[in-house]
């Protein structure tokens, strides 16, 4: 019964929204293609004025890829990630999980597609990209869009909330599996 209600739930909530947005505007007497039209423009812009730093970012994951860089790097920390229980095929993750979200899903279906759903080391990666999050890709849409270029404490911040979000998977795949 409960899953049926979360169905129905699902189905109707988007249709929902958008049909209470457009009433309260008609209601409200807004203007309501005019004003989506603008949204548009605005939203255009937006996307232009972010495009050096989405190419930025994707030629910073290319290049660490085809370095080799973060292979070498996994290789290098073994023995340390071994007292952890932390397999070397996650490592690709932590490293670019705070790049990219769809670099960190590549990874991701490598790991997972190399060595099985149920393997430990595809449990942990798919823990870490739901617990930590694409940091400087966060930073350059946002800060981007509005056009702030000093990033203070943001990117500190962010780089230690994705540590304590692979720290905090690291814990749990120790503790559940």
């Amino acid at each position: 019964m409960f899953q049926q209600l979360m169905q129905a739930i699902s189905l109707w909530a988007l249709p929902v929204i958008l049909l209470l947005i457009l009433t309260v505007g008609l209601c409200k007497k807004v203007p309501l293609y005019e004003t989506f039209t603008d949204g548009a423009k605005d939203g255009f812009k937006v996307s232009v004025n972010i495009i050096p730093y989405l190419v930025a970012i994707i030629v910073a994951i290319s290049m660490l890829r085809a370095s080799g860089l973060i292979e070498m790097t996994g290789h290098a920390l073994a023995p340390i990630l071994h007292l952890f229980n932390i397999p070397v095929d996650t490592i690709p993750i932590m490293i670019v999980r705070s790049l990219s979200g769809s670099a960190a899903l590549g990874v991701f279906s490598d790991i997972a597609h190399t060595l099985g759903p149920d393997d430990y080391a595809t449990k942990l990666a798919a823990i870490m990209v739901g617990s930590s999050e694409t940091t400087f890709y966060v930073l350059a849409v946002y800060f981007g869009a509005v056009g702030i270029s000093k990033l203070r404490y943001a990117l500190v911040v962010g780089l230690i909330a994705d540590f304590i979000g692979i720290v905090a998977a690291i814990s749990v795949c120790n503790l559940m599996f």
